[in-house]
């Protein structure tokens, strides 16, 4: 027999059965879930936004697509990406960096280190509380003194400063785009990737999209230790597997 309940409207309405009342609260639990654990969980494609799609944006692109992820990917010739996009099929199509940046719940930045303070300024809105992947390094002999200073300061630093408001994460930046795209799947250990962020959640997408691009993720700390995996570093573009890079970096096992 079925009981009734009086709303605080003063409306009577079936009682719930104990397993609808079960499925009720689990439903609300999954709904409070961080935005991490919850794709992590459900493992559904991403919606990625790629700003910059040279040597490591277009490479990272093409691995994201193959694990079944959808893109808008961008650069200053955007016409020199529709064979690229063609090629990785209907979920990756060609946009400007506005509409990447637009499209993206991830937003990759992958651009000469001297054009991060425009997107900041250019894409602001576009940009903010969105998880964003920087993969740029500072060369003083290319992008001039805004390079030494950042490298002063520390690339992980730096480039929060110059994207505020994002959810940033430094990734990819360590690794040569020969390599990228060489060594990704590989058999046996995989090559490691070093992370750095002060946003545990956009960290955890940030190792996702590293294991579907064929790597292991190491997460090194905030990025004030990104300076750790920078330029000149002993760790710098050299293929180590996880236990190596936490062992050269000074990391628990």
């Amino acid at each position: 027999m079925m009981t009734t309940q009086i709303n605080g409207f003063g409306e009577r309405r079936p009682a719930l059965r104990p397993f609808q009342f079960a499925a009720t609260v689990l439903a609300v639990i999954v709904c409070a879930l961080p935005y991490s654990v919850a794709r992590a969980a459900d493992k559904a494609p991403l919606k990625i936004g790629v700003i910059g799609t040279g040597h490591i944006g277009g490479n990272l692109a093409t691995l994201w697509a193959k694990a079944g992820h959808e893109l808008v990917i961008s650069s200053r010739h955007p016409e020199e990406l529709k064979e690229l996009a063609r090629s990785l099929g209907p979920k990756v199509r060609v946009g400007t960096p506005r509409e990447a940046a637009a499209f993206g719940e991830v937003v990759l930045v992958s651009v000469p280190y001297m054009s991060t303070p425009q997107i900041g300024r250019d894409l602001k809105s576009e940009l903010a509380g969105k998880i964003v992947l920087d993969t740029g390094n500072p060369y003083p002999q290319r992008d001039g003194a805004m390079a030494e200073e950042a490298r002063r300061k520390g690339t992980g630093v730096a480039s929060a400063e110059f994207l505020p408001g994002t959810r940033l994460v430094r990734a990819f930046n360590a690794i040569n785009s020969n390599d990228l795209k060489s060594e990704a799947h590989r058999k046996g250990d995989r090559v490691a990737i070093p992370l750095a962020g002060d946003d545990a959640e956009a960290l955890a997408v940030a190792e996702r999209l590293v294991r579907d691009a064929g790597f292991d993720p190491v997460v090194v700390g905030p990025l004030s230790r990104a300076r750790e995996f920078d330029v000149g570093t002993q760790v710098y573009t050299r293929l180590l597997t996880a236990p190596q890079l936490r062992k050269e970096l000074g990391l628990a096992p």
